[in-house]
């Protein structure tokens, strides 16, 4: 083969190691970019926080790079940022609760994967109530629920045996209260088989088991009611238990052994055919076991989910909407001015010395983060100003909406808003709400318009909470409420927005 030498013109795109921090700190968290800053500052000691830094929302100009050549990279690609507003001091408590929903961004067309609500007061999945103010207790536990029966176990009267192995038990719950290893697989870790000492082994592992029974039955009479059940249905009829008597107990520890599944499809007919129980004495059986708690160690879970905290504020004066940056999020960075200075005194300057590249660094790094902040507030104020009729009246006005708009309205890529909206959040009069939650794509009313997505849910779950108990309607029933209100909507369509919105169907909402 012949060897030869050619020339060739071509073009690629290069991403500077600057542009690519400032587009990985964009799709960060708040909680990712405190991580984030931390470790630079760890490793930079020309990166410094103030911590008297001023907290106006976030004025980081005095902290930017001294040469505007320097600049360059990173606003292109990003489509610039104006500079942040003044803030007056805001708290994100003076919004209401904290909510969050999964969303469409509006470039797939129908297609929804559902609503994640973020951590209430009250504990999902139980139908209890918080008469007795334990609920409270359930968001910040101070001791640990093993810690609350060893406390109760020092006030009984044990051998030491005895001690041990209850001891042994409390260790071996979950953090739900459930004891999920059985007593002969809690032996079999104590002793594990030896060989050529099997007689011996056998007679140790069957006194072990005899002191953990005699155990179980000390803890399942512990506080909380409920503890050491190895599944649900011995759970609540530990609880059930633990009650005064009377027929509606008597029947409720029936249908907790036997009939769960019945009471979970709401068969009222069935379950008084098989427990004998008449419909008022059924209705105050499971009015006992809705008030049961089929998690007993829940209230002492320790790593709760942290509170969101929103990046945006939104507040309404008068007319007019206000946006502005949460200001108890603006990073309070710095260059250090003593290393600074020492660099430019040495011979040389800063550009030979070995630390300027850290200097350089550090500015950089401030620069990225100023820009940060800027394009989600530009982002922001260009959601609030397509969805205006949100912070006025709520989801029910909500306005198809898709990436594509405002990245064309800001003159930014698709790509960039989507980092922007991802994992930013946004406090409103109404809650508290991830930014994707304002995008949704549109269906076709009678009028020849769209209306949101969001707004159908939301209008769904309107109707669905003003049905009648005894007749819930139907998902045909719910697609034709919605063609009244000239909303064309298939009826797969609204059975997939309503799991989404994790309502039952009509047939487990009927009441008994």
């Amino acid at each position: 083969m012949k060897q030869s030498l050619q020339l060739r013109l071509s073009q690629h795109l290069s991403l500077t190691p600057q542009l690519q921090q400032s587009i990985r700190l964009l799709q960060l968290s708040t909680l990712e970019l405190n991580q984030e800053i931390e470790q630079m500052m760890a490793q930079n000691p020309l990166l410094d926080s103030e911590e008297d830094f001023s907290v106006a929302a976030p004025e980081i100009s005095e902290l930017r790079p001294a040469s505007a050549a320097e600049d360059s990279g990173a606003d292109s690609e990003l489509g610039g940022g104006s500079e942040a507003e003044s803030t007056p001091e805001l708290k994100a408590e003076d919004f209401g609760g904290t909510e969050r929903e999964d969303w469409e961004n509006g470039t797939e067309g129908d297609d929804f994967d559902g609503i994640r609500e973020l951590p209430a007061n009250s504990p999902g999945g139980s139908a209890s109530g918080d008469e007795d103010g334990e609920r409270s207790s359930q968001e910040s536990a101070e001791i640990s629920l093993q810690e609350h029966l060893t406390a109760q176990m020092a006030g009984m009267h044990l051998s030491e045996s005895d001690r041990i192995a209850l001891q042994v038990l409390i260790e071996s719950l979950n953090e739900d209260g459930y004891l999920e290893d059985g007593l002969e697989a809690i032996v079999n870790g104590l002793l594990p088989a030896r060989e050529g000492e099997e007689e011996a082994v056998a007679e140790d592992r069957e006194e072990l088991l005899d002191h953990l029974r005699i155990a179980l039955k000390w803890l399942q009479h512990m506080e909380p009611a409920g503890v050491g059940a190895q599944d649900l249905p011995e759970c609540l009829v530990l609880q059930l238990r633990a009650l005064a008597r009377s027929p509606a107990q008597m029947i409720a520890i029936l249908i907790c052994k036997q009939h769960l599944e019945l009471l979970a499809r709401r068969d009222g007919k069935k379950l008084m055919a098989l427990t004998g129980a008449d419909e008022p004495l059924l209705r105050e059986a499971q009015a006992l076991i809705r008030a049961l708690e089929p998690k007993p160690g829940r209230r002492f879970a320790r790593g709760q989910a942290p509170a969101v905290v929103p990046d945006v504020i939104v507040r309404k004066v008068g007319r007019e909407l206000r946006v502005m940056l949460n200001p108890e999020l603006t990073p309070k960075l710095r260059i250090n001015e003593l290393y600074a200075n020492a660099l430019r005194q040495t011979r040389g300057g800063i550009t030979n010395s070995p630390l300027g590249g850290q200097l350089q660094e550090a500015r950089w790094f401030i620069k990225n983060i100023q820009q940060r902040f800027d394009t989600i507030l530009r982002v922001s104020k260009a959601i609030v100003e397509r969805q205006k009729g949100f912070f006025t009246h709520g989801a029910l006005a909500m306005k198809p909406l898709v990436l594509r708009e405002i990245a064309d309205e800001l003159g930014l890529h698709e790509s960039t808003i989507s980092r922007v909206t991802t994992a930013k959040y946004m406090a409103t009069p109404f809650g508290t709400f991830e930014l994707k939650y304002f995008f949704g794509s549109g269906l076709s009313t009678e009028a020849g318009g769209n209306a949101s997505s969001t707004a159908v849910r939301a209008l769904i779950k309107q109707f669905v909470e003003a049905e009648p108990a005894n007749k819930p309607l139907s998902d045909s029933a719910l697609a034709s409420m919605l063609e009244e209100q000239g909303i064309q909507v298939a009826r797969r369509t609204v059975a997939k927005y309503r799991e989404a919105l994790k309502i039952a169907p009509a047939n487990l909402r009927k009441a008994p």
